[in-house]
């Protein structure tokens, strides 16, 4: 074989410079080219190597199964789970008009309406210490509103621990909780007030089987308010009659009672849930559930009582009946707010045997029971936490 005189070395060194040298490989490559006689065996040798590694590649591919979803074996979320808490508080239920303990004693709920917990949690306030807050308030009843548009952006698996977390402390501070399918319009057409609030009969469907089969057994978790606020906004959502709104909810209480017979579905009337008098010759066909009214100031022109007694308290006397909106807000004209309002609805309520949840237990949303995260209540604020702590009138 030929071997390379000193001149080719020479020549060698000359031509590759270190300090262009990036790599090994670019190091065989120049060498190849400046040795003539080995170029062949280099281009032989590495186009080997290539071959060896991609037929090992082949190899390996051969041995290893593509990555598959393994779509059978797929569940829905939101199986129940064991909760340490789930037996703390006693069981609600109805008995007549009146939604009643384990022990029969009667419940007159007051309670706290809450923002939505997406809401609250992406604004860093989402912990104990809010509920420690709505206790002092007076409350033995949270309300959660879950809003369409968050549930689906935030989806089952990363909402439900949320609620799972309310129910916990809610547990621990002794206070029931209603769950809230928020939305206003109307559900048949699936038209509705504002984007927030889109939904579909599917979807409604679908979260209320979510929160049966998650929540079936847990005491705390006492009403799934099926619907916020059903309204055709005077025709601009189309038309649906009191036929079709009884149907779709006899269909979502029989869709939750195969997963959860426990706890009690709360069926709002029309006219943004003010209105009960279609009951008259058409309540719905269920057992152990109570009816939602929210008789916000603007509804009727004072004196009050009247149209109350006519628009929804008659109800009371055949069913269980909740007000689980009521609030009034505060103008330049008038920073106290509708106080005159509050303490007739509040005591008309209680007369009733009705009990009522104030809204909204945030700054931003209104009208607001809090001037700020500090937790300072607004004038309203103030009246609601005055009138939760008086004495209840015994019930019969």
């Amino acid at each position: 074989m030929k071997s390379h005189s000193g001149r080719e070395m020479e020549k060698i060194r000359n031509y590759v410079d270190p300090r262009e040298i990036h790599s090994f490989h670019e190091f065989l490559s120049q060498l190849a080219f400046m040795i003539p006689p080995l170029r062949n065996v280099f281009r032989f040798g590495l186009t080997a190597a290539l071959s060896f590694f991609a037929l090992q590649g082949l190899a390996q591919q051969a041995g290893t199964a593509r990555p598959y979803p393994a779509w059978w074996k797929e569940n829905f979320y939101g199986r129940p789970r064991f909760n340490p808490y789930s037996r703390t508080l006693p069981l609600v239920h109805v008995a007549g008009n009146r939604f009643v303990d384990s022990l029969g004693d009667t419940l007159l709920f007051r309670g706290v309406s809450i923002a939505d917990p997406d809401k609250i949690d992406q604004e860093g306030h989402w912990n104990k210490k809010l509920f420690e807050q709505v206790k002092l308030m007076g409350a033995g009843l949270v309300r959660i509103p879950v809003h369409p548009v968050a549930w689906r952006q935030r989806t089952p698996e990363g909402y439900i621990p949320l609620l799972d977390s309310a129910a916990a402390w809610c547990s621990q501070l002794g206070m029931y909780i209603d769950i809230d399918w928020h939305s206003i319009g109307n559900l048949e057409m699936e038209l509705f007030q504002d984007p927030m609030y889109n939904t579909t009969l599917r979807e409604t469907y679908e979260f209320w089987r979510t929160m049966a089969r998650h929540f079936n057994g847990y005491h705390t978790v006492a009403f799934f308010e099926l619907f916020n606020e059903p309204s055709s906004y005077r025709g601009q959502l189309g038309n649906m009659s009191w036929d079709a709104w009884k149907k779709i909810n006899e269909n979502i209480i029989s869709l939750i009672r195969a997963y959860d017979p426990g706890t009690i579905p709360l069926v709002a009337g029309f006219d943004w849930a003010y209105d009960l008098t279609p009951l008259r010759e058409a309540p719905i066909q269920a057992d152990n559930i109570g009816y939602v009214t929210h008789p916000y100031p603007n509804k009727r022109e004072p004196p009050w009582e009247p149209k109350w007694e006519e628009d929804f308290g008659f109800a009371a006397n055949t069913w269980p009946v909740i007000a689980t909106e009521i609030g009034f807000g505060a103008s330049a004209a008038n920073p106290a707010g509708v106080a005159d309002y509050g303490d007739h609805i509040t005591r008309y309520l209680e007369s009733r045997h009705i009990g009522w949840v104030a809204w909204v237990f945030d700054p931003e949303w209104g009208p607001p029971l809090l001037k700020s995260w500090n937790f300072d209540l607004t004038g309203a604020g103030e009246f609601f936490k005055s009138a939760m702590h008086r004495p209840l009138q015994p019930q019969e």
